[in-house]
Formats: structure tokens, C-alpha cells, sequence
């Protein structure tokens, strides 16, 4: 019976793995609601390139590449998790205001080209290649220059 049981969960564990790390391309309008306001908000003027819905071990989340490079991510419910823009820079509605505001005292003209956002702090990258680390309250943490 031991050895049934064993083998029994060394299958679910193989199965698990195999079904973890599934990306599944999708249509826009396959994006939970709050993605597609947040990309007819913000990115309304790009093209969508690829969308994708990515299903990890105990995790969902969503991609949207566009044809510029442009890339974000969203977590299950359609919240923003990264916004990439490799060849522009994130759109200024996006960064929240007291990171903006130090931005543009401690770094005036640097655009923002990535942020990232999780349940612990928020990560930036300026063109000028310093990433700043901000708690969910927006107090600086680290500064890496690259």
C-alpha cells in the first residue's frame, strides 16, 4: 500500500510540473477587464504583437508584447505587474506620483523605462541605467547604477 501511495504521488508530482509553466497565447479580449482598460489607457496607439496567458504552479499571469518591443505584464486579476518600454518610456500616468516627483528632483529629463510593481516595492529603471527600489509606501530603498 506504501509503495501504491508513493507512486501514486511521485504521478501528481510529474503532472504538476509538466502542467506548470503552461503559456497559452490569447486574444486581447481574453485579457481580464481591468488589462484591456489599462492598455486602451495608456498604449492606445500600439500595436499588440502577441498576448499570452501564463500559468505557473500555484500562478497566473499575462503578457502583452507589442510590435514596438513594449512589454507588460499583468497579474491574474489584470493588475499591472511590469510595464517595459525598451525604445520610449513608460507613460507618466503609470509611475506613481511621489516616485515621479523624485525622479524629477533627483534625476531631471531621465525618462523612466521600466517599472515593476509586487507585493513588497516597486523597482525602477531610468535611461540612464540607475534602478531605484521604492517600498509600497514610495520610501526610497536602494539605488543600483548599473
Amino acid at each position: 500500500m506504501k509503495k501504491l501511495a508513493v507512486v501514486l504521488m511521485a504521478m501528481f508530482v510529474c503532472v504538476s510540473f509538466v502542467k506548470a509553466d503552461n503559456d497559452v497565447p490569447i486574444t486581447v479580449s481574453e485579457l481580464p477587464a481591468s488589462a484591456q482598460t489599462f492598455i486602451t489607457t495608456h498604449f492606445k496607439d500600439k500595436k499588440v504583437a502577441l498576448a499570452k496567458k501564463e500559468t505557473g504552479f500555484f500562478e497566473l499571469s499575462y503578457d502583452v508584447i507589442f510590435t514596438d518591443g513594449n512589454k507588460l505584464e499583468f497579474d491574474r486579476s489584470g493588475n499591472w505587474k511590469e510595464v517595459n518600454c525598451k525604445y520610449s518610456s513608460v507613460p507618466a500616468a503609470v509611475v506613481p506620483q511621489q516616485i515621479a516627483n523624485y525622479i524629477k528632483t533627483n534625476y531631471p529629463g531621465v525618462a523612466v523605462l521600466q517599472i515593476e510593481k509586487d507585493d513588497r516595492e516597486y523597482e525602477v529603471k531610468l535611461a540612464n541605467r540607475v534602478e531605484l527600489t521604492f517600498t509600497l509606501q514610495f520610501q526610497l530603498l536602494d539605488i543600483d547604477m548599473d
